[in-house]
């Protein structure tokens, strides 16, 4: 059940059992894990899963196969949508776009307006924050932070507690590891 609501105020989800707010909106192809929470005015619509603890709320909407497992939290006007995959304990939130093949997971944040996509891969406790996309077959794990209007995309990664910020661009086969900064 979602604690912070009157049993009246909620429903299990017919396909999976899990708990929904009256105030969200989830479609009955739509799969509910019977641990999995969708409350607020969430959207998860398709053939989108949300299962195990995960949890949609706020306006994020998860839709067409997307996935959201783990203990993964995707809130506020976030999307998550395609073949995406939000799993671990990751969050994904404000406005932030996951979609294609990608996948956001471990401790990792995805927030503000930045955007995950291709077959891009965000993970440990890397953030992605601000308008900085990260597409292709992208990797950013470890500690890394790409933020501001960065941008990371091709076969690039940036990984350890490296620092991609302001409008710079990581592409191609480029690593950029340990502590190093890139900005322009």
């Amino acid at each position: 059940m979602i604690t912070t609501l009157k049993a009246e105020e909620q429903h299990q989800h017919k396909n999976g059992g899990g708990w929904v707010a009256n105030t969200a909106t989830v479609a009955d192809s739509a799969y509910v894990g019977p641990n999995a929470l969708v409350s607020g005015d969430a959207q998860v619509s398709g053939e989108a899963q949300v299962f195990e603890d995960a949890q949609v709320y706020g306006d994020a909407q998860v839709f067409g196969d997307a996935l959201v497992f783990g203990n993964a939290q995707v809130s506020g006007d976030a999307l998550v949508f395609g073949n995406a995959q939000v799993s671990g304990h990751a969050l994904v939130y404000g406005y932030a776009r996951v979609s294609g093949d990608a996948q956001v997971f471990g401790d990792a944040l995805v927030f503000g307006n930045a955007q995950v996509s291709g077959h891009a891969r965000v993970s440990g406790d890397a953030q992605v924050s601000g308008h900085a996309q990260v597409s292709g077959h992208a990797l950013v794990y470890g500690d890394a932070l790409v933020f501001g209007n960065a941008q990371v995309y091709g076969h690039a990664q940036v990984y350890g507690n490296a620092r991609v910020s302001g409008d710079a661009c990581v592409f191609g086969n480029a690593r950029v590891s340990g502590d190093a900064q890139v900005s322009e």
